[in-house]
């Protein structure tokens, strides 16, 4: 199965939640709305899609099933204009190009960053992992063990080690050893934690310091199961670290696929990549297009 398939697959209980709406022959404005909320796009964005939706019918009624999901895709499109936004033309070319990665507790970072690993291994890149989660002993072990897995080298310090040192060996590593990717796990913490955020401030410093322009990158990790709960950690992490884009982890299995939409809608934060499975392959690059169709079922992006 393809990416698509797999994105389809990942999506199909939110479509199922709203695509009876969209194409319903008898469309019921409050209901559209109602089901949109459920669905993770949020009271606003849902409240702007069915006022857009009734112009559509003012200016010309909907023939039939195609001609709504025609619609809907157009709306939805309209939304996610900006949300593959293209990164930095510096970023990309940086050797090393430094990411760094955070997160709340639970949200599946780390495993998020061992198939970004593997995504730029197998894009032929030399990636090198560290391990600044140095609050939790297990974290480190984690790393370490994708790092067996995907033939990496880790950078780790000891428990309870400072994060912005073990950074700070981690550029320089990645610097003399010729790497293209060095990939930064951060302890999951809250973004109503103050001291924590300054934590991570700290590493950035400390980043910035030793490569000019680093980290080229730094991407929050949501889950959508969470759905409009990753709105609030995306506004509090990117106040206080800039963030540069998004990473959507566990859409498969979640009916709240609507998040997608709506937190680059609140933040306009670039969606980068995201994840739809356990396996170490169902992660990709966000297509707006791809996405719509996936959550519409239209469209066929299979090769």
């Amino acid at each position: 199965m393809g990416l698509f398939g797999k994105l389809k697959k990942a999506l199909v209980r939110t479509q199922a939640a709203i695509v009876s709406k969209f194409v319903s022959p008898k469309w019921d404005a409050e209901e559209m709305e109602r089901a949109l909320i459920a669905a993770d796009f949020g009271p606003r964005l849902a409240a702007e899609m069915v006022v857009a939706m009734k112009k559509r019918l003012e200016l010309k009624p909907l023939a039939g099933r195609e001609d709504a999901l025609q619609a809907a895709k157009e709306e939805l499109l309209s939304v996610l204009a900006k949300s593959d936004a293209p990164m930095d033309a510096a970023s990309l070319k940086a050797l090393p190009r430094v990411i760094l990665m955070i997160g709340v507790n639970g949200t599946g970072k780390t495993t998020t960053i061992a198939k970004l690993a593997k995504l730029f291994k197998d894009q032929h890149g030399k990636v090198l992992l560290a391990a600044a989660d140095t609050f939790r002993a297990a974290a480190i072990d984690q790393i370490k063990l994708w790092g067996q897995r995907l033939h990496l080298e880790v950078v780790a310090g000891a428990h309870g080690a400072d994060p912005a040192a073990v950074a700070h060996d981690a550029v320089t590593r990645a610097k003399n050893g010729g790497y293209t990717h060095l990939l930064i796990d951060t302890a999951g913490r809250q973004h109503t934690k103050a001291n924590l955020m300054q934590e991570l401030q700290k590493v950035k410093r400390v980043v910035a310091k030793i490569m000019p322009g680093a980290p080229h990158e730094t991407w929050l990790v949501v889950d959508a199961p969470t759905g409009g709960n990753a709105l609030s950690q995306a506004r509090e992490f990117h106040a206080a670290l800039h963030l540069t884009g998004l990473v959507i982890a566990k859409l498969d299995g979640t009916a709240k696929g609507g998040m997608v939409v709506a937190i680059h809608r609140e933040t306009g934060l670039p969606i980068r990549f995201i994840g739809f499975g356990e396996g170490m392959d169902d992660l990709g690059a966000f297509e707006p297009q791809a996405f719509v169709d996936a959550l519409l079922q239209t469209g066929s992006h299979e090769t």
